[in-house]
């Protein structure tokens, strides 16, 4: 018997290679370089590393010219268009992410920030300290935590491999991958030490959960067809489909658990609202890239011919997901714990498309998803410049009534991206809902598009509450005020903003990209 050698194509996989890469270098940085060195190294190697994968998807992307693809790593992982389109989608919002992440503004009163870049301490009124003093301060508060920079890479290296797995082992290896730095993040938080490091915990015993589902439904679908490749899967003609259909929904539990579908979206408001507010804002537009580009390919590869058993459970899930978010989102006067329950509906109008099984549901997913990275990515950098007298994130909504007035620019920007979730002409969010409901009316899912609309409508109502409180409301006497952020985290609100708004008023160049990434290879 002829026994193949192992071969990688390091060409093709070069963009998850940096990043993890990177990630490597980071945690060598953190064990060897001394203190003061390694908030500059760090983010440099983080922001660089990231830069050159960007790179280097550009270059595969072109590189495919009119060709659907092909597999790498003996056939572990897929290089087409869609998954090149996912990583380049992930990457962009990982600059973004970490330059939210790296914001460190160290304040004389209460000290500095958290040493995990969420800015838990920031004092608004306090001056910023040169010098020995402020080093001083730093070293007290921690801003030497460090260590979030190659997690972060970690995590995003994983999510890029989950969205190009063309295996369910990679797929598993890629999901843990991301998931045990993002544990860890989240629990990094150190004002809020309590409520964040019960995030951390109700996020990873929830997870192991749902990967220990995840794993048990890989064995039923290898038990089933004797393959872990996608496509043998899907080349699988048993008469018994028993074992298969279990398989489907096991590991329709571990994917649905990770983009926030209900009923496994019971994390999302917890750990959004405990963790470091930068991580949130990574995680939330993240997470949700990964796990759908995952979703779209094993639905789509591998289980195309069970579309007349797993179509009726989503549709089931993408309506109680779009009117749960949206009933519960409403209920809400914790700004954070709205854009989760938000996030949460996102998540039913995104299945949507998914369920289309079109081409135009692929595409009108991938639009969606860009579009809903951004916003995200700038909401949460708004919610992290809000602070009360003591120098704490303040998220009660009703303490932000009137704060569009003494700061026009935040309540604005803050009422810009609302107005996206919402689905308002010329935002983002208007094209994207556009997009996912029209493909699922072609695929001949008109009664959940009805279910969206209407959802959508409800939606609109507490978005506008919060634009209506932001600028038409009386303020409190000792209501919050806005710091003044970095260079680093203007950059995030300021990009999410501008693309927000060029998504709306000149979405065609995307739409024309995600229009070309139709096709996945197998």
């Amino acid at each position: 018997m002829t026994i193949t050698p192992p071969t990688v194509e390091y060409g093709l996989v070069s963009p998850m290679l940096i990043v993890l890469g990177v990630a490597v270098l980071g945690v060598l940085a953190e064990a060897f370089l001394p203190r003061a060195a390694r908030y500059p190294v760090q983010l440099a190697l983080a922001i660089g590393g990231q830069v050159a994968a960007l790179v280097a998807v550009v270059v595969q992307w072109i590189g495919l010219g009119s060709s659907v693809g092909r597999t790498a790593v003996m056939g572990a992982v897929a290089v087409d268009q869609p998954a090149l389109f996912l990583q380049g989608t992930l990457l962009t919002v990982g600059i973004l992410g970490t330059l939210l992440i790296a914001e460190r503004r160290i304040t004389s009163e209460v000290g500095v920030d958290d040493g995990a870049g969420g800015l838990d301490a920031f004092t608004p009124m306090a001056s910023t300290v040169p010098g020995s003093v402020a080093e001083k301060l730093a070293s007290k508060a921690g801003v030497a935590q460090t260590e979030i920079f190659p997690l972060t890479m970690f995590a995003l290296g994983g999510m890029m491999l989950f969205g190009s797995s063309d295996d369910l082992l990679t797929l598993f290896v890629a999901l843990e991958v991301f998931s045990l730095p993002l544990y860890l993040m989240c629990g990094l938080a150190r004002r809020r030490r309590l409520l964040s490091q019960e995030a951390a915990l109700k996020y990873f015993l929830l997870g192991a959960f749902s990967s220990a589902f995840f794993l048990y439904g890989i064995a039923l679908l290898y038990g089933y067809s004797g393959s872990l490749s996608l496509s043998g899967i899907r080349e699988q003609s048993s008469a018994d489909t028993s074992m298969a259909l279990v398989g489907i929904g096991l590991l329709s539990v571990g994917v649905l658990f990770k983009v926030g579908a209900v009923p496994f979206h019971s994390w999302i408001p917890d750990v959004y609202q405990g963790a470091p507010t930068p991580v949130t804002a990574f995680m939330a537009a993240a997470t949700k890239i990964a796990a759908f580009g995952a979703m779209l390919r094993i639905f789509y590869v591998a289980l195309p011919d069970f579309r007349a058993d797993w179509r009726p459970l989503m549709w089931g899930v993408a309506i109680l997901t779009m009117v749960v978010g949206t009933v519960t989102a409403v209920s809400q006067n914790d700004v954070k714990r709205m854009l989760a329950y938000s996030s949460v509906a996102h998540a039913g109008f995104i299945l949507t498309g998914v369920i289309a099984l079109t081409d135009s549901g692929v595409s009108a997913t991938l639009f969606y998803l860009f579009a809903y990275g951004f916003s995200t990515l700038g909401a949460f950098a708004v919610v992290s410049v809000v602070r009360n007298a003591a120098g704490e994130e303040e998220t009660n909504m009703l303490r932000w009534a009137g704060l569009g007035r003494s700061h026009p620019l935040v309540g604005v920007v803050f009422s810009l991206f609302l107005l996206a979730f919402a689905g308002i002409p010329l935002t983002s969010g208007f094209v994207s809902k556009f997009a996912v409901f029209k493909a699922a009316a072609e695929g001949g899912a008109t009664p959940l598009v009805i279910v969206g609309v209407c959802a959508s409508a409800v939606a609109a109502y507490f978005y506008v509450r919060v634009i209506v409180l932001l600028f038409f409301t009386d303020p409190p006497e000792d209501g919050p005020t806005v710091v003044v952020p970095s260079a680093l985290s203007m950059a995030t609100v300021t990009l999410s903003a501008a693309i927000t708004l060029a998504l709306g008023a000149l979405p065609q160049p995307i739409l024309d990209l995600v229009n070309s990434a139709h096709q996945f290879v197998g």
